[in-house]
């Protein structure tokens, strides 16, 4: 099975800061890949390279065999690269379900098919727990709902890869349980790339861990070699039980 995603020497600098520094590094089909790191680590701006809302100082990103390095970030989602940041701003004054229908439109063929649009939206609602607050003003949404409206609009894309940065954050206790059964049932028919810093969620979710340090790739493998890994300890993980 060929790497759904592949980056080679892939390298961003911001005048003298080396955010991103010659990485390689794969994804397979159906892998749900969790990204760590330190504050700084250049976690962000390397899924900013992947999405194409940044270019890359050099290097190169594959996606499913194409060379994607150049291409604008509308060019990727139709790829079926998805990226929560990127893609899915919420729209305060539109309500839940408008957010929603507009990615729908992207995907339908006839996006003015009332009957299409609405099951995407909800399909896409239901998904994420937010079917009850349609009408709701996306501006009157917690936090932590808002995040999950952002997962809603970047399921409505129907990606081969999403890309899902600090999705638990705000989310209460209670809701993080129902997040990580999500993001398994996403990754039934989709690639997740994941930036987390809740450790439990990370270690529960991931397939395998990329772990970010000064722009380079620090250690890479299952839960448990990272929890295992002396290096990342001192870096990153410190205490992590």
């Amino acid at each position: 099975m060929m790497p759904l995603l592949t980056t080679k020497g892939l390298s961003r600098n911001f005048g003298g800061l080396r955010a991103v520094a010659n990485v390689d590094f794969a994804m397979m089909p159906g892998e749900i890949r969790a990204v760590i790191g330190p504050n700084g680590a250049g976690k962000t701006t390397f899924v900013s390279l992947v999405s194409g809302r940044i270019q890359p100082s050099s290097g190169m990103v594959v996606f499913d065999g194409a060379d994607i390095t150049n291409l604008p970030a509308y060019a990727r989602v139709r790829l079926g690269v998805a990226y929560t940041f990127q893609i899915t701003s919420v729209f305060a004054n539109l309500s839940v379900y408008d957010n929603v229908a507009l990615p729908v439109q992207r995907t339908l063929t006839d996006g003015r098919s009332k009957g299409a649009v609405r099951t995407g939206v909800m399909a896409a609602l239901e998904r994420t727990g937010l079917a009850d607050r349609t009408h709701m003003l996306a501006g009157q949404l917690s936090y932590g709902h808002q995040r999950l409206l952002e997962v809603a609009m970047g399921l409505a894309l129907k990606p081969r890869l999403l890309i899902l940065d600090e999705p638990t954050q705000g989310l209460a206790d209670s809701e993080i349980d129902n997040f990580i059964e999500l993001v398994r049932d996403i990754a039934r028919s989709a690639t997740v790339l994941l930036i987390e810093h809740n450790m439990p969620v990370v270690m529960q979710l991931a397939d395998r861990i990329t772990v970010f340090n000064a722009g380079k790739i620090l250690a890479e493998g299952t839960p448990e070699q990272i929890r295992a890994n002396t290096e990342v300890q001192d870096a990153y993980l410190g205490a992590t039980p």
